[in-house]
């Protein structure tokens, strides 16, 4: 059997996948934008040490009927069974009978079968590095007096000192490989995987769920086995009963060797900085999210996110339940936005880091939502994401608008809209959302609520530490929003979107006010706050009067609340019954200003963007330091509409630049424009 890493959704396409990832492309398991938004996509739920008969329960009752795709359950084999009953017991295999702590074998075989009708596949955590550093009894009854003399395994299935070049044979240098991958972790015996015999042992123990229909296995510490190792280990395993490889995702804890990247070719790798980048927005600004792809997590097509696990929620390097409403918000966000496989860990309340989930006599109980038990995949907000994560299936992230430090929003493609509050209160603002025209339900809110888009625009008013989602599902097309009660169908707005070059200082954004009262009717506190995710080009959508004439002007706002008014005279502006856009520049008069779209086709790696710069001012005038960073939503094309002098010739040049700021110029002589006296101009280049 050739094995294929990431057989979810993606098998055929993980190399495929991965080298566009390198190259700055994202994607997404495949799933049907629009579909039946209960259809089982890709969303894993995490029932971490919950028994078989539970999530059994819970496949049947809320994971199959709300759109999970599969659960990830604790490891099946027997373990340490030790009077205090901590939770990292289970990390401490005796042998690989499948009698555990969370039910017998019998009733493992039952839970998958359950979980199989009810649509949701089912992923298994191996502990297949080591066995139990400590002696005593299992939860089978398997007694061990000698941690090297298991019923699987004698001392010469186990690495040395020697093996590790460590006489301690213990872990102390965490930067050396050899130490990692041959030495005892916390003085767990280590397995030797580079021999045959072992690997075939650990196979045939991965064989045997897969015989009962387990689908998939999360690798527990895999970053202390070679990732050779577990490629052979891989070639080893049988298909799984649907007729597929078995999907594999890898524990690589964060540390200088190995690298996280070095493990692709044995599966996909959960991702440890995306949930560190997410702890860090929701405990701080989450418009910092508005740059999250470029921010060093993992490559989408060969990574399973996640916001917190068992070791990261109780060590503090990541979130947990006990954050409350901001940790539900990331993980809506995780839903939300387009990258890698999500989960949704749903575990117990812990008052002491050791703490083993309720249980008698170490053997746990009945998952009870009620009472210590922190059920999130079932929370509505968490379930109604899972159908609009569903919905919009590839569709890419666009219509990014941040509003504040704590409002964000975003679209995915026409399929589906989402706004974020991470504040203390309610926020009102209008967002250019990108969808039809019509009456949505919020899916937050389990449909108690409605949006109506109107102009492509929706004025949400979002609920402190909440979110308003919608998606291309049961909806009402428009034929009255916003409309004064005529009945012809003709709505009364249009959408008109401003684009603005403003240079700003720290703790600066820039602001649209104006004469009629969609733009704040002079009053700069409700001035509509424009989005700097095209910095130094700030933008955004306001749904307008059709057939109207208003004065406008821009102003800048900072921290306290100052608030910077443009020097020019107000600007005007008409519209008629379609949309209208709106290019301007700080301080220049609008009649004295038009826009080009640049647009270059470059390939690049990770981590470098493409930026265009050139002679006049709202180019940078040659200071790569204020180049204008273009978008690579349409990859390898790289594209951003600019603001730029009307009738004028001016040159320019694209460069790259990388995560550390290098510069990279492309080659040849300058490029040469000019503009006219219209608008609405582009250039179409390659990178040279």
């Amino acid at each position: 059997m050739t094995f294929r890493p990431g057989a979810l959704s993606r098998t055929t396409r993980a190399m495929a996948i991965g080298a566009l990832a390198l190259a700055g492309v994202t994607a997404l398991p495949a799933t049907t934008a629009h579909a039946d938004a209960t259809t089982s996509g890709d969303v894993i739920a995490n029932l971490w040490e919950w028994n078989w008969d539970s999530v059994a329960a819970e496949c049947t009752d809320v994971l199959g009927p709300n759109g999970y795709g599969a659960v990830q359950v604790a490891p099946p084999a027997e373990s340490l069974k030790q009077s205090s009953y901590y939770w990292w017991d289970v990390y401490q295999p005796y042998s690989y009978n499948l009698n555990s702590r969370f039910g017998t074998a019998a009733e493992f075989a039952s839970m998958v079968s359950t979980c199989h009708a009810a649509g949701i596949k089912v992923y298994t955590d191996a502990v297949i590095n080591h066995t139990a550093a400590q002696t005593g009894t299992g939860y089978n009854g398997t007694t061990i007096t000698n941690k090297y003399d298991t019923p699987d395994w004698n001392a010469g299935d186990y690495h040395q000192s020697d093996d590790c070049s460590d006489s301690d044979l213990i872990i102390d240098d965490w930067s050396n490989l050899t130490e990692v991958q041959n030495c005892e972790l916390l003085g767990l015996p280590d397995l030797e995987t580079e021999e045959d015999s072992v690997r075939s042992g650990i196979a045939a123990f991965l064989n045997k769920q897969l015989a009962l229909g387990v689908d998939g296995f999360r690798v527990d510490a895999a970053k202390h086995i070679p990732t050779a190792d577990l490629q052979a280990i891989e070639a080893k395993l049988t298909d799984t009963t649907s007729g597929t490889d078995p999907y594999v995702f890898q524990e690589i804890y964060p540390g200088s060797t190995p690298a996280a990247s070095d493990y692709y070719s044995s599966g996909d790798v959960l991702d440890f900085t995306y949930a560190s980048k997410l702890k860090s927005a929701f405990q701080g600004n989450v418009s910092d999210l508005a740059s999250l792809s470029s921010s060093g997590i993992l490559t989408p097509a060969n990574s399973v996110s996640f916001v917190t696990n068992h070791d990261t929620e109780r060590n503090g390097l990541h979130m947990s339940y006990k954050d409350g409403d901001s940790y539900k918000l990331a993980n809506i966000f995780q839903l939300a936005y387009k990258w890698s496989t999500p989960t949704i860990y749903a575990g117990w309340e812990f008052t002491q880091s050791d703490q083993a989930p309720p249980n008698s006599a170490g053997f746990v109980t009945d998952t009870n939502c009620s009472s210590g038990w922190y059920c999130l995949d079932r929370d509505t907000a968490v379930t109604g994401m899972v159908k609009w994560h569903n919905a919009v299936g590839t569709e890419a992230v666009a219509n990014w608008s941040t509003k504040s430090s704590n409002v964000i929003g975003f679209s995915r493609g026409t399929a589906g809209y989402i706004a974020i509050n991470n504040g203390s209160s309610a926020a009102t603002y209008t967002f250019a959302t990108g969808m039809a025209d019509g009456t949505y339900t919020n899916v937050i809110d389990n449909g108690a609520t409605t949006v109506t888009v109107s102009g492509g625009s929706a004025t949400l008013t979002v609920p402190a530490k909440s979110a308003i989602a919608f998606y291309n599902g049961s909806f009402t097309p428009c034929t009255s929003c916003g409309d004064s009660g005529g009945d012809d169908g003709s709505t009364s707005t249009v959408t008109a979107t401003f684009n603005e070059y403003a240079s700003t200082t720290s703790g600066q954004n820039v602001y649209v006010v104006g004469s009629i009262s969609a733009l704040g009717s002079w009053d700069t506190s409700k001035a509509i706050q424009l989005s700097s995710t095209g910095y130094p080009i700030w933008s955004g959508a306001v749904s307008v009067p059709i057939n109207t004439s208003f004065e406008y002007k821009f102003v800048k706002k900072d921290s306290s609340g100052n608030v910077t008014w443009e020097s020019n005279a107000n600007r005007t502006a008409a519209t008629t019954t379609s949309a209208v856009g709106i290019n301007t520049a700080w301080n220049v008069a609008t009649a004295s200003a038009t826009d080009v779209t640049f647009n270059v086709t470059a390939t690049t790696t990770l981590g470098t963007n493409v930026y265009v710069v050139g002679s006049v001012a709202s180019l940078g005038s040659w200071n790569t330091a204020d180049a204008i960073p273009l978008s690579s939503a349409s990859y390898p094309t790289w594209s951003k509409l600019a603001i730029v002098p009307k009738s004028t010739s001016f040159e320019y040049k694209y460069v790259k630049k990388d995560s550390s700021g290098n510069v990279t110029w492309e080659s040849g002589t300058n490029r040469s424009y000019t503009t006219g006296s219209s608008s609405g101009y582009s250039a179409s280049d390659t990178w040279k």
